[in-house]
């Protein structure tokens, strides 16, 4: 069995990450998948969330918010319809975006699209969870 998995990132707009690394997780839609070399072929929705990777004793956090994860049992293909790296996310907007959320959520307007605010909600927790690592 191979020690190392072949992690490829990337978004519509760039590829992010491209290399050999030793374990990842990522946000799956129903919950974190961790996946090492060797592990099952699968293909998931991915949720909100960060996305963590061990290269060479470093690990690496980045936010993601949704697509697909691919996993062959020597590689992983992670298609994010978002993905930043902590350097590109700024503490005082991810910090606005959940206060914004948090009323939302608060709001009795019947006209409040809750999904969304619940959906803005996670994904400044995941922006704010990679800039505290």
């Amino acid at each position: 069995m191979a020690s190392k998995l072949n992690l490829e990132i990337v978004t519509p707009e760039r590829s992010l990450f491209s290399g050999s690394v030793e374990q990842v997780a990522v946000p799956g839609a129903d919950g974190e998948l961790g996946i090492l070399p060797g592990h099952a072929a699968l293909v998931s929705k991915l949720g909100v969330g960060v996305i963590t990777y061990h290269q060479e004793g470093q690990v690496t956090y980045l936010y993601c918010c949704c697509g697909f994860v691919e996993v062959l049992p020597e590689s992983v293909s992670v298609l994010a319809d978002e993905a930043l790296a902590k350097q590109e996310l700024d503490v005082r907007q991810a910090e606005e975006q959940k206060a914004e959320a948090e009323a939302l959520l608060r709001s009795r307007d019947p006209n409040t699209d809750y999904e969304a605010a619940r959906r803005q909600y996670q994904e400044a927790v995941a922006k704010l969870d990679v800039l505290s690592r």
